[in-house]
C-alpha cells in the first residue's frame, strides 16, 4: 500500500476494495504503518478506492476510536460517499469528497511564489500549484488563515476549491481582474511616492486588527525557533541575548502577514489585497518590518543583484522603497526616533536573513561565508544599542 508523510499525518492509499476477503491483511498493512511512523496520525486517501463493505468500514472503525477523534478519510468518491453516507460512517469519520483532477499544461503561468506556481486555467480561474506532493496540510492552514483575516476586515483572496493536479494538490481562486503591486511599481516608477503611501497605509491597517488569544500562531515563537536552528551560525552569547529580548516582548495579538512583500499585494481596481496568507501570525509590527528590510535591504547587501533577479528591481529602487516605507510607516516620528526604531527592525531582521538565506540557499554560494559573516558582525554592531524589540507608539 502506497503511503507519504504529510505534515503530522501519514496518509495511506488503498486500492480498489476493501471487504471480507482482505479487510484482515488492510488492517494489518495500516497498524505496520502507523508503527513505522511513531507519533503521524492516520489519514485514508480513498481517491482509488472503490468500494468499503462492513468488514472493511470495521476496520477503518477501529484506527478511528482507537485514535481518540475521527479517521481522517478524504477523496471518497461518489459510491463510496454514498455508502459512508448511508451507513452514518460520514458522522463517525472526517470525510471529504474526492478532488476533481486538473491538468495546467498549457496555462498562462501568471505568477511564482514561494511555495508553487500560479495558473491562469480560463478567463475567469486561476490555479496555485503547489511545488510539494504534501502541500494539502499547508493549503488548508493558508486557507483556514485567509478566512479569519476577510472575516476580520482584511482585504484578501479566499479559494474556492482544492484540486489534484498530478501528483500534487491547488488551490482555486476566481481570476483576479488585477496585478501585484510589484509588476504595478515596476510599470509606474515615477509614481513610486504615490503607490508606497497606499501600500504602506496597507500594512498599518493589517497591524491594526487584533484577534483572540491563540487564534493565530505568534510570530516571537517562530524567531525563538529560528535562534534554536541557527546555533551553528550564531554566536550564543549573541543567541542569548536575543532570545531574553524576544521572550521580554509583551504578548500581542495584532495581525502580522509574514511576508508582506509587494509580490504578496494585489492591485484591484486601484485598492490593495493581501495574497498568501499561509504565513499569517500575530506579534509586534516589528515582525513585518523586519521582513520588508529583509526583502529589500538585507539581501542586496554584499549581492546588488539579488532583488533584480527576483524581483526586478534594482537596488537604488529598493533602497528607495524601503526609504519611503520608513517614512510612511513612522510619520510623525523624529529623526531620532526614527533611528532607534530602525536598529530594532535590523537587528531582527539579520537574524530573518540569517534564517531565509539558510533555509533556501544563497543564490550565489560563494558568498555564503562572506554573507553570514557580515550579518554577525551587523547584530553585534546593533546589540548594544538596542534594549527592546517591541515598536515605539507615539
Amino acid at each position: 500500500m502506497k503511503t507519504q508523510v504529510e505534515g503530522n499525518y501519514i496518509v495511506a492509499f488503498p486500492e480498489d476494495r476493501i471487504n471480507s476477503d482482505n479487510a484482515r491483511q488492510i488492517e494489518q498493512e495500516l497498524n505496520d504503518v502507523l508503527e513505522q511512523n511513531p507519533g503521524k496520525e492516520l489519514a485514508i486517501d480513498a481517491q482509488d478506492l472503490d468500494y468499503v463493505s462492513s468488514a472493511g468500514l470495521r476496520v477503518l472503525l477501529k484506527f478511528s476510536t482507537g485514535a481518540g477523534k475521527p479517521l481522517v478519510l478524504r477523496n471518497a468518491g461518489p459510491e463510496l460517499y454514498e455508502i459512508l453516507d448511508m451507513t452514518g460512517f460520514t458522522e463517525l469519520f472526517d470525510v471529504s469528497k474526492k478532488m476533481k483532477s486538473i491538468s495546467v499544461e498549457g496555462c498562462e503561468v501568471i505568477g511564482h511564489g514561494a511555495y508553487g506556481t500560479v495558473y491562469k486555467t480560463d478567463e475567469d480561474t486561476i490555479v496555485k500549484v503547489y511545488e510539494s506532493a504534501d502541500s494539502l496540510p499547508l493549503i488548508e492552514v493558508e486557507r483556514k488563515k485567509a478566512k479569519q483575516a476577510f472575516i476580520k476586515g482584511i482585504p484578501t483572496a479566499i479559494s474556492y476549491d482544492i484540486v489534484r493536479v498530478g501528483d500534487s494538490y491547488g488551490s482555486v481562486f476566481e481570476l483576479l481582474h488585477a496585478d501585484n503591486m510589484n509588476d504595478v511599481l515596476l510599470a509606474n516608477l515615477d509614481k513610486i511616492d504615490e503607490l508606497l503611501v497606499k501600500y504602506v497605509q496597507l500594512i498599518k491597517s493589517v497591524h491594526n486588527v487584533e484577534v483572540a488569544l491563540g487564534e493565530l500562531p505568534s510570530d516571537r515563537n517562530n524567531f525563538l525557533q529560528y535562534l534554536v536552528e541557527l546555533k551553528d551560525i550564531i554566536p550564543e552569547d549573541i543567541a542569548e541575548a536575543i532570545r531574553k529580548m524576544l521572550l521580554e516582548m509583551p504578548e500581542d495579538n495584532h495581525i502580522i502577514h509574514g511576508d508582506i512583500q509587494m509580490k504578496n499585494v494585489m492591485f484591484a481596481d486601484d485598492e490593495p489585497m493581501l495574497i498568501d496568507m499561509e504565513s499569517l501570525c500575530v506579534g509586534n509590527p516589528v515582525f513585518d518590518l523586519q521582513s520588508l528590510f529583509v526583502c529589500y535591504k538585507a539581501y542586496n547587501e554584499d549581492e546588488p543583484d539579488n532583488c533584480l533577479s527576483f524581483l526586478g528591481l534594482k537596488k537604488e529602487i529598493c533602497d528607495r522603497i524601503w526609504e519611503l516605507i520608513v517614512k510612511n510607516y513612522f510619520e510623525g516620528y523624529s529623526e531620532e526616533q526614527i533611528k532607534a526604531e530602525e536598529d530594532k527592525i535590523y537587528l531582527l531582521g539579520y537574524v530573518g536573513f540569517l534564517n531565509s538565506a539558510i533555509t533556501n540557499g544563497f543564490s550565489k554560494p560563494e558568498l555564503r561565508d562572506i554573507r553570514i559573516k557580515h550579518s554577525i558582525e551587523h547584530i553585534r554592531e546593533l546589540l548594544p544599542r538596542v534594549k527592546s524589540f517591541a515598536l515605539t507608539k507615539l
